[in-house]
This record gives structure tokens, sequence and C-alpha cells, in this order.
């Protein structure tokens, strides 16, 4: 196993080094040695933390995230969410207000009681063997340095902290009641704040996104022996640890003592996540030329649905991995677990903790890897560049599961298949359609904010998930649109190739995009991303002048757009027309069916109108349509398609 990990080492190393963008990164060394007392739901640990201060900037100072302390009545987090539920969204049928609570938090945290409150107590820190002083900022701790660390150095801290786990309350805790899980063991040790080319960012756990230095991590977990775990890493003693991840015909044998310690190496992570629980069942599969996939679940009435739904976690991951390698990039590192655990879905380096067996949940937190876990965005600034990017790329998943998977095994054998794949079917959403409506909700809503917007500082919970999740979503399969789907497909595989492990910011997809496509857009960052103005486009009028027909088209909308639009005939046939925008400086190739198409001379932004025309007699035409693709976001499409019935 050692010598495998060698290699890998190398190889990621190479993909990491090869054809990206010269960005500097600071970089991390963590180990830690953890001891949980599974009756207080307490631990102590220890942490030496090598920090390479790449920047070109002297450092006087450095923070440190203790995100447990959050779970405490009168946080900013409690304070937060209280608010939040002030505000009235709508009323239920009863005619009670409905607030905009995140319902797992809701004034939770306000009840806790002493032995549920969640903390982390740094007890001592140094650097370079010398004690320092902190100041307490609730969940970011600031460590004032002795000494500055100048660039190109090193510096290495030395760290002993103690911690509750808090109930279960967002994301991480104990003895959570909807998936009966011991341990979520998420956000759970001081992690240092990232130090980029904008500087410090110490945000706060207020409740949404996380931003993290790339490193490595060594980390031993001593805890009572018949706690099975599972999380980010590389188990490095399996053989003495048993619960499935022994070599195969490995006898086990375990030290003697009360309690097992499970060191787990990660290399070149942002983050570090474990779960743990006395009834964990144990299932791996292995994908050819791909991970190990570990599938960790607690099943204590032993139902066979569930059985059978956590199973298919695992054989669905192996039956997608070769679309997910050939249209997003290859998995970098040789393991991946999925754990029940959490209060939803969260993804975590190597690892994901879900709070049931959905199949649709467990693709979107799985394909977090490629626009978390690979690029490590700034998630507080950019949420829908992870959550928009990674909903756009699990349709795609999801879509190619129902029919390479789920209808292939429909038709075989479709008396035994049906009533389990109709439970596995009903998870997956029907491709980007639910996104494109939920974006138009939050439109018609009037409560949208820019994509700009911080994570936490979106007026409801209400505009950020749909705008994250959604309108990042719409991002992608409309940058399609505007610059032809084979292209954006293209873009995406060069995004994967030249900006993981890179923090890649808006800027940086944008320009990406306007090098694979020989197009301008940062037009389309600038409408898109930091306005919230609309597109909504219609079809003005047409008549007949010599023999041939005018068709002109009107813009209504603030934000301007190309023009791909179907003329049908009388006779069945048609044609395509394309109208590049001025902004753009370019055209899309002739998608499929589009070949043959007229293309005309670009469409000024401060002109309301444009006249396309066909050497069709008027009565010829059944009908006009802008954009039957419908992957352009009009908010308004009745005005899209003109029907003449004669």
């Amino acid at each position: 196993m050692k010598k495998n990990l060698s290699l890998f080492l190398g190889l990621l190393c190479v993909l990491v080094a090869g054809a990206q963008p010269d960005r500097w990164q600071q970089k991390v060394k963590y180990t830690m040695n953890i001891d949980m007392d599974v009756q207080t739901n307490k631990y102590k640990g220890t942490q030496k933390l090598e920090y390479w201060n790449n920047s070109p900037d002297t450092l006087d100072r450095v923070f440190f995230h203790l995100y447990w302390n959050a779970f405490q009545p009168g946080s900013m987090m409690d304070a937060r969410s209280l608010r939040q539920g002030s505000v009235v969204m709508r009323q239920d049928r009863n005619g009670n207000d409905i607030g905009d609570w995140d319902a797992r938090v809701r004034d939770r945290i306000s009840n806790l009681k002493p032995d549920e409150i969640g903390y982390e107590n740094v007890t001592s820190i140094k650097m370079d063997g010398r004690a320092q002083k902190t100041k307490l900022h609730e969940t970011i701790l600031e460590v004032q340095l002795d000494k500055p660390i100048a660039p190109k150095s090193k510096a290495v801290f030395d760290m002993t902290w103690d911690a509750q786990v808090p109930l279960q309350v967002r994301r991480s805790g104990r003895d959570n009641p909807q998936t009966g899980v011991r341990y979520t063991m998420t956000q759970w040790y001081p992690k240092l704040v990232e130090y980029d080319y904008n500087g410090w960012h110490p945000n706060p756990y207020i409740a949404r996104e996380f931003y993290g230095v790339w490193g490595d991590y060594d980390v031993t977990i001593n805890i009572e022996k018949s706690y099975i775990l599972g999380g980010t890493g590389y188990l490095q003693n399996p053989n003495s640890i048993g619960y499935g991840y022994e070599a195969k015909g490995a006898k086990v044998t375990r030290p003697a003592g009360a309690k097992l310690s499970w060191r787990f190496v990660a290399p070149n992570v942002h983050d570090f996540a474990w779960a743990a629980d006395p009834q964990f069942k144990h299932i791996s599969r292995d994908i050819a030329n791909g991970p190990t996939i570990h599938v960790l679940y607690k099943n204590e009435s032993n139902d066979a649905r569930q059985e059978a739904a956590w199973k298919e976690i695992a054989d669905a991951a192996v039956a997608v991995y070769p679309f997910i390698r050939t249209n997003f990039g290859a998995y970098p590192w040789q393991q991946y677990s999925f754990i029940h655990g959490g209060d939803g879905g969260m993804e975590y380096p190597m690892s994901t903790m879900l709070s049931g067996p959905s199949l649709g949940t467990a693709f979107h937190e799985w394909m977090h890897t490629w626009y978390q876990g690979l690029m490590g965005t700034d998630e507080a600034q950019y949420a829908w560049m992870d959550e928009g990017f990674t909903e756009y790329a699990t349709n795609l998943v999801e879509e190619f599961y129902r029919k390479e998977v789920l209808q292939k095994r429909l038709a075989g054998n479709p008396a035994e298949q049906r009533k389990s794949d109709s439970l596995v079917a009903a998870a997956l959403p029907l491709y980007h359609a639910p996104n494109y409506n939920s974006y138009f909700g939050l439109v018609k809503s009037g409560r949208e904010e820019p994509l700009t917007t911080h994570a936490d500082h979106f007026n409801t919970n209400f505009a950020y998930s749909i705008a994250s999740y959604s309108k990042g979503n719409v991002f992608l399969e409309q940058l399609g649109y505007i610059v032809g789907a084979p292209v954006r497909d293209r873009i995406l595989l060069e995004y994967y190739k030249q900006w993981r492990f890179k923090h890649p910011n808006v800027h940086d997809f944008v320009r990406l995009s306007e090098k694979v496509s020989s197009m301008e857009l940062d037009w389309y960052q600038e409408y898109f991303v930091a306005s919230t103005k609309t597109i909504d486009y219609g079809i003005d009028s047409l008549w007949e002048a010599g023999g041939a027909t005018q068709i002109r088209l009107r813009r209504i909308g603030q934000m301007p757009m190309p023009m791909d639009v179907k003329v049908t005939f009388k006779d069945g046939t048609s044609e395509w027309h394309y109208v590049p925008m001025y902004l753009q400086f370019g055209e899309k190739p002739a998608e499929k069916g589009q070949e043959g198409r007229k293309v005309y001379e670009s469409w000024k932004w401060t002109h309301p109108t444009y006249n396309i025309n066909t050497a069709k007699r008027l009565t010829d035409i059944v009908s006009v349509e802008i954009d039957p693709s419908q992957r352009m976001a009009d908010v308004e499409r009745r005005n899209n398609k003109l029907e003449l019935k004669w």
C-alpha cells in the first residue's frame, strides 16, 4: 500500500503542476491526534501545523476557524437564524406565517443546554516553540504573532485544544434523531483560515459555505473499540482495525485496550471530515481505473428497502464514474466515501455526509468533488460556482444513470425491478428544467439579489438557495446556448485541467471561456452574475415585402443575448437564423440540426429591435420561434413563439 500511495502522490504532483495558471497558493500540513470520550461527548486534541507562506506578503497574524463555537445560545448563527425566522415569506393553508427559516436550525441553538452546546477551546498555541497571544472572536481565533512570517518561509504551530461535540443542529454534531448516527465530525478542529491574493478570509460561521488551504493531513483518532469510522483520507492501519477495511484475506489483529487508534492520511485536500457509529455497516466497491467506493450506513431496523437503497448508491457510483471521468475529468484520489450522517447532504474532500440513501443527493455531493474538492473556490464569495456548477453536472449524471442504467434494467426485467427502481427514479429530477423554473420563480418573487452577494449576506435563505443552486446551474447551461454546447463542454474540461487546486474565481472562469470559445464574454458576467437584469425577447411582427417575409424581433428585458430563431413552413421544412450579440465579438458554431443556418450582422445592444428575413412568402410560414431549445433564460417565454394558423 505504501508503494501505491507514493506512486499516487507523485502522479498527483504532476497533475497539479501541469498546464495550469501560475498563482501562488499557501500550503499546510496537519498532524493531529485526538482522544474521544464517547461517554461525555468530549475530546482532547493536539495539532502540529506546518504552514508555508508562499505569498509575497509578510504576515503578522494568522486566524483559525473554531466552527463549533457557533452552537451556543446567542451566537451569530443563532441570531441570524432567529432573524430569518421573523422574515415572513408566505402563509400556509391555515393562514399561519411561514418564516425564512433554515428548518434544520430554526431556534434550536437558543434552546441548547450546557451539555448540548458545541465548543472548541484552544488551551495553548506556539509558533516555532514560542507561546503566542490570541484573541477570540467567537468562531474565529486571531493569533497575534510575536514574529512575522516572511514571504516564502515556513512556520510551525503547535496547538492543544479540547472540544465538546454539539447536539446535531447544522451539518455536524451528535445523536441526530433523523439518522440515529452518534457522531458527524465535520468542521470539528481548529482550521487555519485561507490567505490568498485578496488577503485573509476570516468568515465567521453563520450557516453557509467554506474556504480552506490546500495541504496534507495525518490524523489519528482514538475512540472506543466498538465504533466504526469513515471519512477523508486513506486508513493507514486497516489490518489492525478491520470492520471491512482490512486487506482481502488478511487476519485482523486489534491491539489490547478499550480504544482503537484510527490513522488516516489525506494528500492535497482542504479539509478533513469523519463520522462514527458502533452500528455502521460498511460496504465497498472497486472501480476499474477509478477509486474505491466506501459506503457506511446505519440500518437499525434492518429494513430491506433501506439496505437496497444504500447498496444502490455504491453500485451507481461504479456505473456513472466512466461518464464523469469523460465529461468532467478523472477523480484524482484513490477512495471516496458516502457516509450516513449530517442533516441532508454535505460534501467534504474524499467523502460526503448523507442523512439518507437518496441517490440524487449522493450524485450531487460526489460531483462537489469537481467544483469544491478540486477547485476549492471561495464559496463565501462564489457559492454559485460550487453549488450551481455541481447542480449542472449532477443533472447530466442523473440523466446518464436514468437512461443507461434504470431504463435498461426495467427493459430487461420490469416485473421484478419496477418497484425498487421507481423509488430511485423519483429522486432524480428531469434534467435542467427545475432549475430554470426555480430561477424564474425567484425573479418573479422580487427577492433576487446578484450572484456577487456574499453567501452570508443574502437577505433571505430563499434568495441564496435559488441563486447559488439554480441560477448557477442556468449560468452553465445558458453558456452552452451562447458559445455552443460542444464548446461549453470543452470549457469545463479545460477548467478542470487548468484550475484544479488553484482556487479559481469568476474572472478566471470567464477568461478561460473566452479563450476556448474565441468570444468576448465579460458582458455575460456583468449582466448575469453582477446584476439582476433579466432576459426577455419577443416576436414583434411579420410582414411580406417583394415576395419575401420580414420578421422583427424585439428586446424587452434589459439583458442582451444572441438569437437562435427557427422558422417552420407548411411543407414541414424549417430554417435556422442566427443573430450574434454585438458585445460577444464572435459567433458560435452551428449546433447539431442547425446546419445551413443564416448568420446575420451582430445585434447592437443599444437597439431594441432587429429584423431577420426569409425568402419564403408569409403564407408559407406556420411558426417562428426564438430559442426552441429553451436554454436562454427568457423570463417570459409566451412571446417567444408565434404560430400562424392559415
